[in-house]
């Protein structure tokens, strides 16, 4: 890993958290890369069983196993892990039980979905587990595999009572193997070296989520990371000139003049209203932007820019330097 200093240094279980749309998967595989820029190895982990980071990396759809997915700047690798929830309760079953042919079985019959609907905590503590086993896991060296592990988390409103296993095994078991696994899923969840990044847009649900699931999560005892401002619009007018277009009150003839000396003479007053009404809206979108900026008093935030082209693979390279620039990894 690169030897500069970051706010996570000694965090090894980064969990991205948001609000459905906000690119919250974007965030997690740009952090996956600047995690491991300058040498390191990191693994992502997707655990809501979408292919989110499959797109994303452009490559196929991920087998539940540990596949390199990108190189990092200045060297490094990125692995990725869809993690597949029949595969992880067999690899559950065989762990403390030794039944996994009775977990293959109970597939076939189609026990494990009921099981986890009946009791959907099972889940949760079978999908943390997996991770919190990443984060654990030793090479023969006894080196960890990965400097650090980032997960793909479910959105702000489930992120409490997904980490907090240890009130769902209290639900399901009160001694045993079920019991004792929530117990080390917890002990890597509410230790220093795992920290939960909330992802948010410039608007007031997504801000709000935001905030209620800070606070919610420091009731639990779990560490808050960061607060990540995604598709942040910048300003493209003055401070004087946004504030004439939010009042309606742009100089419409001088928008038409300088058209007409761009060689647009032709229709200019039309193009000048649409203009002034393209300024007027956009004065009102950078003023809800600067309001609800001001209501994420949680430090540290990074702020990643609006890509108006879409994303793509060089885009995702673009925002892990951004994140590394503001000292994230």
């Amino acid at each position: 890993m690169s030897a500069k200093d970051t706010h996570w240094d000694g965090v090894r279980l980064h969990v991205v958290t948001g609000k459905g749309g906000t690119g919250k998967t974007t965030v997690a595989a740009a952090l996956a890369l600047a995690l491991a820029a300058g040498g390191g190895k990191v693994l992502l982990v997707e655990v809501e069983g979408r292919q989110g980071i499959a797109q994303l990396f452009d490559v196929p759809p991920l087998p539940y196993e540990e596949r390199k997915v990108a190189v990092a700047p200045d060297g490094g690798e990125v692995f990725a892990l869809a993690i597949d929830t029949e595969e992880a309760l067999i690899e559950y079953l065989e762990m403390f039980y030794n039944l996994r042919r009775a977990g293959k079985a109970l597939t076939k019959l189609g026990v494990i979905d009921f099981v986890t609907t009946i009791a959907p905590g099972l889940r949760d503590v079978i999908l943390t587990g997996k991770v919190s086993e990443s984060v654990r896991r030793r090479e023969k060296n006894n080196k960890f595999k990965y400097d650090a592990i980032v997960m793909d988390a479910p959105p702000t409103g489930r992120i409490s009572k997904f980490l907090n296993v240890s009130d769902e095994v209290s639900n399901l078991a009160k001694v045993g193997p079920v019991r004792n696994h929530g117990d080390l899923v917890m002990s890597v969840i509410r230790s220093p070296q795992t920290v939960v990044h909330f992802v948010t847009l410039l608007e007031e649900m997504p801000v709000q989520e935001t905030l209620d699931g800070i606070h919610d999560l420091k009731e639990t005892g779990i560490s808050v990371g960061g607060v990540i401002v995604n598709m942040e619009r910048p300003a493209v007018l003055t401070p004087e000139d946004l504030a004439a277009a939010g009042r309606g009150e742009l100089d419409q003839d001088e928008i038409v003049r300088g058209l007409k000396a761009s060689g647009l003479e032709q229709n200019a007053g039309e193009y000048a209203a649409v203009l002034a009404a393209e300024a007027a809206e956009h004065a009102q979108r950078t003023a809800l932007e600067q309001r609800e900026k001001a209501r994420i008093t949680h430090e540290p935030r990074y702020d990643l820019p609006f890509l108006p082209d879409g994303m793509d693979l060089a885009c995702l390279y673009d925002l892990a330097q951004a994140l590394r620039d503001q000292g994230a990894a």
